[in-house]
């Protein structure tokens, strides 16, 4: 039972790459904001060992995708955009990275943290393979809980920045092998496509990037109990119970 949307007020993000979040939950984020519900991203890592153009400079890439990061979450109606600049392929679970995601927590206090799932989905393998993708939801889950809420962690965090704990109350997974929520994202997939197109070093290759994405979801809508025709995202919540 996920919360009721007049509850929720701040929801944060947080995401190993650029384009995280864009790709997997971009409409259901701007239906959030359209609600009034103010969306944070943190992005773990500047997405350094991406792309496909080769005549980028590789040094060019983290600023380029930042860039990239805040012009797609704009386009969603999310304008603060944070990130951490760890080295893609790098994110490891410990201590010292956790902490700078409860310094974030307590800044934002969500009452809903997105972000992905630290499960293996063998339906969705090469996902899944992104070692990033299931260390950020493990460091991220971690952080939420016992760190976050808890004032005797990281207690430099209270003592020398005054961020007092805070408790998220549920969590939205990414790529999990168990989603038990679906959004009908259907009249906002086009800003959805818009977003994903801001990501320009990752998509414009892709001639046919929204017969892409709809085959991508197209299983969602059936697993929803929907039309055929309807685009839905996949997410599976679980309560900080």
């Amino acid at each position: 039972m996920s919360l009721p949307e007049t509850d929720v007020e701040r929801v944060l993000v947080v995401i190993a790459h650029p384009d995280d979040a864009d790709f997997w939950a971009g409409g259901t984020i701007m239906i959030w904001t359209g609600r009034g519900i103010a969306v944070t991203y943190l992005v773990l890592t500047d997405g350094d060992a991406g792309g496909f153009d080769a005549t980028v400079p590789r040094g060019r890439l983290p600023g380029l995708r930042r860039a990239e990061q805040r012009a797609a979450a704009a386009i969603l109606g999310a304008h603060d955009v944070r990130f951490l600049g760890c080295a893609e392929g790098t994110l490891r679970p410990g201590s010292k990275l956790r902490r700078e995601i409860v310094r974030v927590i307590r800044q934002v206090r969500p009452q809903r943290l997105l972000t992905w799932s630290p499960e293996w989905n063998w339906q969705r393998f090469r996902t899944s393979c992104h070692a990033d993708h299931r260390a950020t939801g493990e460091l991220a889950l971690t952080a939420a809980y016992p760190e976050a809420s808890n004032q005797f962690a990281h207690p430099e965090l209270l003592r020398d920045e005054g961020l007092e704990p805070w408790t998220v109350a549920e969590f939205w997974l990414l790529n999990s092998p168990a989603p038990n929520r679906y959004v009908d994202i259907t009249e906002v997939f086009e800003r959805k496509l818009d977003a994903i197109r801001a990501h320009v070093s990752q998509t414009q290759h892709h001639d046919d990037l929204a017969a892409r994405m709809r085959e991508r979801i197209a299983p969602n809508a059936a697993a929803a109990g929907l039309p055929a025709e309807r685009l839905v995202e996949a997410f599976q919540v679980v309560p900080n119970v």
